[in-house]
């Protein structure tokens, strides 16, 4: 499967530009995106939807492109799964990433010790979750509450939410967002 820094590559190339030219058209540093394409660090979902639309292009539409390149299985190994988020202080890695016509955004989210997802946001989709490990502080609109391994949660993501990661040791998410988000 296509890594996601090797297609990001292909993309600006495609469209004749330079590294320095879609650093400036985007905001991100012509350093980050050189790390980017060359899979060294894992953009943010934030970075990634940047340099994407400097490129003309679309969270969506980027991972369906890249999912259409790959074989597609059933099955998924541990380090076949895609990051697609901070992979510093939280990772979020997707499961099924080449299933066609995907309907459902699978994560397994890991949160370090006094990770936050920041300030409250929202978009329009529905998500599900159980806490596999650590303790996950959540806000939904204006209710919040410490969710512990077993513990879930269902909520419409139209309304401002927000993860933090309130133990003293990682936590892990296992979530599920549709309609996909990214």
């Amino acid at each position: 499967m296509a890594k996601v820094g090797t297609k990001l590559k292909e993309l600006r190339r495609r469209r004749d530009l330079s590294g320095r030219e879609l650093a400036l058209r985007s905001g991100i540093s012509h350093s980050a995106i050189s790390l980017i394409e060359r899979d060294r660090i894992s953009p943010s979902v934030d970075t990634l939807n940047a340099i994407l639309d400097a490129l003309g292009s679309t969270l969506t539409g980027f991972f369906s492109d890249l999912q259409e390149s790959a074989a597609y299985t059933p099955f998924y190994r541990a380090s076949e799964l895609v990051e697609i988020g901070k992979a510093d202080a939280i990772s979020y890695k997707m499961i099924g990433m080449n299933h066609p016509n995907r309907q459902l955004l699978m994560l397994h989210e890991t949160y370090a010790v006094g990770a936050d997802t920041g300030e409250a946001f929202a978009h329009a989709s529905q998500e599900a979750g159980m806490v596999l490990r650590g303790a996950v502080e959540l806000t939904v609109g204006d209710e919040t509450t410490v969710l512990e391994p077993g513990d879930a949660y269902y909520f419409d993501s139209r309304l401002p939410h927000r993860f933090r990661n309130v133990a003293g040791e990682k936590s892990e998410i296992l979530s599920a967002i549709t309609p996909p988000t990214y």
